[in-house]
């Protein structure tokens, strides 16, 4: 029997919460499925410069975060990269969340 899961609407808000509380800018981009949506987490930290975090799960069913640029990829112009991966992203996959954090630190907030 498999564990019962937290539905992503829930998970969202408590991150966005989570952020918030420590003074970055957060909000939802694109709102998915509220019961099983996946999360992508797009990180802005300075002009042209941001990170993306996917949830994906591993071979047990867990939930881990990866970035699906490496750091030998990362450019000037990542923020562009990354909404066109996004856009690519929602046009398979209607139900992915979109979060959006502008943190100067560079913080995700992710589990």
């Amino acid at each position: 029997m498999t564990e019962p899961r937290l539905k992503t609407e829930i998970r969202v808000s408590a991150h966005l919460r989570r952020a918030q509380g420590a003074g970055a800018f957060a909000t939802i981009v694109r709102r998915g499925d509220p019961d099983a949506g996946a999360v992508a987490v797009k990180v802005y930290i300075a002009r042209g410069d941001a990170r993306l975090y996917t949830q994906s799960r591993d071979m047990d069913g867990n939930a881990v975060w990866r970035e699906p640029f490496e750091s030998d990829q990362q450019t000037e112009d990542m923020e562009e990269k990354i909404d066109a991966w996004l856009a690519r992203e929602t046009a398979i996959d209607p139900d992915l969340w979109i979060v959006e954090i502008e943190d100067r630190e560079g913080r995700a907030f992710l589990d």
